[in-house]
Order: structure tokens, then C-alpha cells, then sequence
């Protein structure tokens, strides 16, 4: 493998990049009218055009990739995440083409992209799961008859996507067939299937997923957990490894159930298996995400495994570089997602120029990112500008360190979720470990983020001070002694 094309952009690109270069692959990026001058366009050894800025004209365009991968002369196609990493049709193409996709199969990811096949799969391995249907749901007297089986408050989530779309909680009854209908039809014009299924609502739960690698010659390994319990609209914002909350023994239990959910597909290169934990530990298996995962680098940290060079590796054909027996949790990792996004007003997206872009450095501290300072932030991509990540020898010296980057990473232009982030990580419900998915709505209020200005109140203390002095002026002239000088022992008294 000499050259590869990574179909993707801005952070992901860049990180997918950068470890090419240290294996001497060359690289090839794709782009869209909108990226034309994103770092990642300039980093690569060659860039191509794929069309305009809307994704459905660009990045979604498995045709256009792959005829520029041709052009090119490459061996290899690095999906990133998002866009056309877990599509089935894209990877079988790509291999159709007489390329390699570093990632697993197309039936690999077809069997784990559907919600319903995955748990299936799983079940076989005795992997536990929500009670719930491993069938579609598509009549509402059906759908009825299963809550009051399993009881209430149920999840309906959409067979074919995740994100928190098709997704809807039904508290009783009377809500089912409102709920169920919405659901069915968000996951329609999300993904073009409006299978749903329905399952027990965990109400607290905690968001655990497991990253793993396999290789084509049937060596797994899980490389620990990483815990992403804070979350908004179903999409995290911190994530970190180890889980504060697990013990050796469920660690052991949750890896080895994610090794087998893998083993069911037959999967190789980097995974992960999601779980949801309740308060007493129990675990029941979420879905498999058939990619490499945004927050992929807490794991990274904790390990000391690359896991792009590891999925390079397998897509070469190479055996795993590591067993299980050899990998051990080292540290603590903190990862805050830096978005584009304004916490005081629910989260919302936000557009604009990076006027000032400066990224913190030192001990312990990684930055992923893909923007530089004058560029703006486009409104057709997710608004994730960077990845902030504070590594420490335990879990409070990565949290302290962490903060310590917050405040030394200075964005002007774009609201972000900097000072979020270091809010988040200094309330007690974190740093005691005891938290689940309800983080921001128990703990969060806009009011969280609204300091006094010291910079300001300094100014206005300067101010009335030399107000002050001025209105003692006139007295202090009545203390002159001869010759007009005011005595220097009434001024150097004050």
C-alpha cells in the first residue's frame, strides 16, 4: 500500500494524514468547493475537486471518490467517519473498484448497521440486551400489546440510524401511537427506512462503548472502554477513558461481550460495541458502530496504540501488532469536543469567522483539529472545530489538566463549547464519577456559564478611585505649605 485517498475532511482528514506519513504512504484528499482551502487540501501529497459544498454533491458521492481514487493511482480508500464510512454499498464498491477499503466488510457493516440484524447477531453470542423486539414494529395494536409486556416507559428508535433521530420515549398508552407515528416518519426522511423497533427505556443509564480491532486471521482485541455519558440530542460532548464507574471484573465482561458481538459478523478493523449501564452496574448491549469513532483518541492515550496505523495494518493483511494479554489501561484520558455551538441558547449550532484561533500546548495535551485562524465555519458540515484532549497520570490530574487548556485556548468569532466543557468537568457530580446520560438536563442552566467580567470591575475600581482623588483635590490645598507645594507627608501618607 503506497498511496492512500481519504474520503473525508477537515480533523479526520488530518489525523488519518499525518499517521500515513509516518508509515511513508502517500496521501491523496478529496474536497469539496467549500474546503478549498482547509489544511487537510494543503497537507496531502495531492487534492481533488468532487463537487460543491452540500455533502450530497461531494462527500456523499461514492462515485466521484472513487473516480478520483482511480485517477490518482491509489491503493486504498480511508473513509474517516460520518459520510460513507458505515455504508455497505460504498465499501463493496470500493472493493468492486480493485481497491482496498480500511475498514471491515461490506457485510459486516451491513449486518451491524441495522439495529435489528445486530441484536440478533449478538443475541446468539448471549450478549446482553434491553428487553425488547428483535423484529420490525409496523402495526401500533402490535406495538401495544409489547409495552404492556415490558412495561413502561418504552424507546422507539429507528431500525437503520442513530443520532437520536426516529428516536422518541413513550411515558404511557396514550402516547404510544403519536410517538410511534413521528418516530417512523423522522426515520424515513433520515434514512429512507422507517423500520423501528421497540425496546425498555433505561431512564439514567450510562453511555459505555468498547473499541476493538480485528484482523483478517480472526485475532480480536478490545482496547477498554471509554465512558460518554454527557450527551446533547443524543450526541456526546466529553468522553474519557477508563469509565470512572467500572470494575476489573465488568471491564473483562463488557471487552469480551464486544469481542463476540464482532466474532457474529465476522468483523475486522477498528469497531465499537455501545453499551448502557444502570445504576447497578448491569449492561446491555446498544449497537456496533463498523468505523473508526470521533473519540477514538482517549483510547489511544490510555493504550499507546495507533489505531489508524492498526487499521492500515490490517487492511494490508497483516495480523494485529498486540494480543489482549499485552495491552493494559495506562492513565487517564479526557476528550471535550470544541463545536461550533452556543450552550446558552440549547446547544444550537453556530456560523461565523475564527478571528482568533490559538491552540494550547504543553504536557499532556493534544489538539485535533482542522481549521486555522481567519477561516470560517461552514454551515454545511457538522460544527465540530476541534478535538481537545488532556492526558494525566489519573483521572484528576487529566481533569486539571484539562482546564488548564480550556483556558488557554482562545477562539473569538464562533460561540464554542469551551467554557462548557470546563463547567462540566469541575461540578461535583463529575468529579465524583456519579453521573449518566441526564448530565446536562439535571445539572445545566445557562446561568452555569455566566461569570463576572474582573477585567471590567478592575477598570471600574481604577476609575472611582481617580474620581475620588479628584474630588479631594480642593481639600488638599488647604494643606500648602509656603511657597505653593503641597507637603509631600500628606500626599505620600495616603
Amino acid at each position: 500500500m503506497q498511496k492512500i485517498l481519504v474520503a473525508n475532511r477537515g480533523e479526520i482528514a488530518m489525523r488519518v494524514m499525518r499517521t500515513a506519513k509516518e508509515m511513508g504512504i502517500k496521501t491523496v484528499a478529496v474536497f469539496s468547493e467549500a474546503d478549498r482551502n482547509m489544511p487537510f487540501v494543503r497537507y496531502a501529497d495531492e487534492a481533488v475537486c468532487i463537487g460543491p459544498a452540500l455533502s450530497s454533491q461531494s462527500y456523499l458521492r461514492g462515485e466521484k471518490i472513487i473516480e478520483a481514487a482511480k485517477k490518482t493511482g491509489v491503493d486504498a480508500i480511508h473513509p474517516g467517519y460520518g459520510f460513507l464510512s458505515e455504508n455497505a454499498s460504498f465499501s463493496q464498491a470500493v472493493s468492486d473498484a480493485g481497491l482496498i477499503f480500511i475498514g471491515p466488510s461490506a457485510y459486516s457493516i451491513n449486518m451491524m448497521g441495522d439495529k435489528i440484524s445486530a441484536k440478533q447477531a449478538a443475541k446468539k453470542f448471549n450478549v446482553p440486551m434491553v428487553p425488547g423486539t428483535e423484529d420490525p414494529v409496523t402495526d401500533v395494536n402490535e406495538a401495544h400489546k409489547i409495552a404492556a409486556k415490558i412495561g413502561y416507559p418504552i424507546l422507539i428508535k429507528a431500525s437503520a440510524g442513530g443520532g437520536g433521530k426516529g428516536m422518541r420515549v413513550v411515558e404511557n398508552d396514550g402516547e404510544l401511537e403519536q410517538q410511534m407515528a413521528t418516530a417512523k416518519s423522522e426515520a424515513l426522511n433520515a434514512f429512507g427506512n422507517d423500520a423501528v423497533f421497540i425496546e425498555k427505556y433505561v431512564g439514567s443509564p450510562r453511555h459505555i462503548e468498547i473499541q476493538l480491532i480485528g484482523d483478517r486471521h480472526g485475532n480480536y482485541a478490545y482496547l477498554f472502554e471509554r465512558e460518554c455519558s454527557i450527551q446533547r440530542r443524543h450526541q456526546k460532548l466529553i468522553e474519557e477513558a477508563p469509565s470512572s464507574c467500572l470494575t476489573p471484573e465488568i471491564r473483562q465482561q463488557m471487552g469480551e461481550c464486544a469481542v463476540a458481538v464482532a466474532r457474529a459478523c465476522n468483523y475486522y478493523g477498528a469497531g465499537t460495541v455501545e453499551f448502557l449501564a444502570d445504576e447497578h452496574l448491569n449492561f446491555y448491549f446498544l449497537e456496533m458502530n463498523t468505523r473508526l469513532q470521533v473519540e477514538h483518541c482517549v483510547s489511544e492515550m490510555i493504550t499507546g496504540v495507533d489505531l489508524v496505523k492498526e487499521q492500515i495494518n490490517v487492511a494490508r493483511g497483516n495480523k494485529l501488532s498486540f494480543t489482549q494479554a499485552e495491552l493494559k489501561i495506562t492513565g487517564h484520558a479526557i476528550e471535550l469536543r470544541v463545536c461550533a455551538e452556543d450552550p446558552l441558547n440549547n446547544f444550537l449550532p453556530d456560523t461565523g469567522t475564527l478571528e482568533m484561533y490559538q491552540v494550547p500546548k504543553g504536557p499532556g495535551v493534544r489538539v485535533d483539529d482542522g481549521f486555522e485562524e481567519g477561516m470560517a465555519i461552514p454551515i454545511f458540515y457538522d460544527p465540530m472545530i476541534a478535538k481537545l484532549i488532556a492526558y494525566g497520570a489519573t483521572r484528576n490530574e487529566a481533569i486539571d489538566r484539562l482546564c488548564r487548556a480550556i483556558d488557554e485556548y482562545h477562539i473569538k468569532g464562533v460561540k464554542n463549547t469551551l467554557e462548557f466543557g470546563k463547567w462540566a468537568v469541575q461540578t461535583e457530580a463529575f468529579r465524583s464519577g456519579k453521573f449518566d446520560t441526564k448530565f446536562i438536563e439535571k445539572y445545566f442552566k445557562p446561568e452555569c456559564l455566566e461569570t463576572k467580567d474582573e477585567g471590567a470591575e478592575q477598570v471600574a475600581a481604577i476609575l472611582a478611585a481617580f474620581a475620588w482623588e479628584q474630588e479631594k483635590q480642593p481639600a488638599l490645598a488647604a494643606t500648602a505649605v509656603p511657597g505653593g507645594q503641597i507637603s509631600k507627608w500628606k500626599l505620600n501618607r495616603r
